[in-house]
């Protein structure tokens, strides 16, 4: 075993006594979160979630996941009674919240008792030993949500010794795109609009106005742009992506601009068609039960400072648990503390953060 192997070992061995230790109904859970802590966990208590439990796993270089998914766990606790535990990309050398260290989330081992995963990971390269865990839910039957960049969560180099290399986003043989194709409904394609000048808008799919995780979103937008999608026919399309001229949600859509690919100009009309952003489908695993699935493309940390945008999130949630006749018109998705998000971008995380600085 290498040193780096050791290190993971030691970290995990560290975490599972961890998860053992912290209990998913504490009331005082939260405030008891240690500095040396891999993970955070928000208590469960009265409201809808009471007596589910949820496991977040951030951990990507770009849109903020590790500072996101914070936030939706505590609005999931405080405001729905869902015990929620989130996992962290840590460095192994100091226990650091570090987004770029792709092979180590500890704390996996709390899917075990989950009754939903939310996945918000980018390029991870995880060691056999946790992508066990991940792969056991996945088969289970039980619920998934992913945002964002959990299209392509995955990165396992071809000549990878893992036994879970069909994950990658990439995977060529028995599971063509991996992860994100598989069980998403979609892998990485491509950014539609322009990356960090063309805001996106989210519009209600053809026949989707009515349905419940859609109730009282009527202001779904995010300063991370659309990505090209083209989610599978089992699945039901919720949300559009119009494409923006800026970055602020009061610009107009765009018509027409003009794109440089390969030395040459071309025209493109990013809204004719617009790209799904949301949606539903079910994953049937090893297990033969099949699992609900939300997909969306949003959900970058800035993302989660539009009402209508955490408010879909939210009932997606609910929906994944088998909730949707129990959600409200205007579901509670009030933010939990003070939030202001660090805007994406690669190498813009904050340093030095440890998981109990979102406690």
């Amino acid at each position: 075993m290498t040193r780096k192997s050791e290190r993971l070992a030691a970290i995990t061995r560290r975490t599972a006594i961890g998860a053992i230790a912290a209990p998913w109904v504490s009331l005082r859970a939260a405030a008891q979160i240690s500095a040396n802590s891999l993970f955070v966990h928000y208590p469960g208590g009265r409201g809808l979630g009471q007596g589910k439990r949820v496991v977040l796993i951030s951990g990507d270089e770009e849109y903020r996941s590790e500072e996101a998914l914070p936030q939706l766990g505590k609005i999931l606790s405080h405001r729905h009674g869902f015990a929620c535990t989130v996992l962290f990309a840590i460095d192994p050398r100091d226990g650091v919240i570090n987004p770029e260290t792709t092979d180590n989330i500890p704390g996996l081992e709390t899917l075990r008792q989950a009754d939903l995963m939310i996945v918000a990971t980018r390029f991870r390269n995880l060691p056999d030993e946790q992508m066990r865990e991940i792969d056991a839910y996945v088969h289970s039957g039980r619920p998934i949500l992913g945002l964002r960049t959990a299209t392509h969560a995955f990165n396992f180099p071809a000549d990878s010794p893992s036994a879970y290399k069909h994950y990658s986003w990439n995977h060529k043989g028995e599971w063509p795109g991996g992860f994100g194709k598989q069980v998403l409904g979609e892998t990485w394609v491509s950014h539609h609009g322009h990356h960090a000048v063309q805001s996106t808008r989210g519009r209600a799919a053809s026949g989707a106005e009515r349905l419940p995780m859609l109730r009282g979103c009527e202001d779904i937008w995010g300063p991370s742009d659309v990505y090209t999608a083209a989610p599978p026919a089992d699945a039901t399309l919720l949300v559009m992506g119009e494409v923006l001229t800026g970055m602020n949600p009061t610009d107009p859509p765009v018509a027409e601009y003009v794109v440089t690919r390969g030395g040459k100009q071309i025209s493109t009309r990013p809204n004719q068609p617009m790209m799904p952003i949301t949606w539903i489908r079910e994953f049937t695993g090893r297990s033969g039960k099949k699992a609900r699935v939300f997909t969306t493309t949003m959900g970058a940390a800035t993302d989660l400072e539009s009402e209508g945008t955490r408010r879909m999130i939210v009932n997606g949630a609910l929906w994944a648990v088998g909730m949707e006749r129990r959600i409200p018109r205007r579901t509670n998705v009030d933010l939990v503390g003070d939030y202001q998000p660090t805007p994406f971008g690669f190498g813009k995380y904050r340093r030095g953060l440890r998981p109990s600085d979102f406690a």
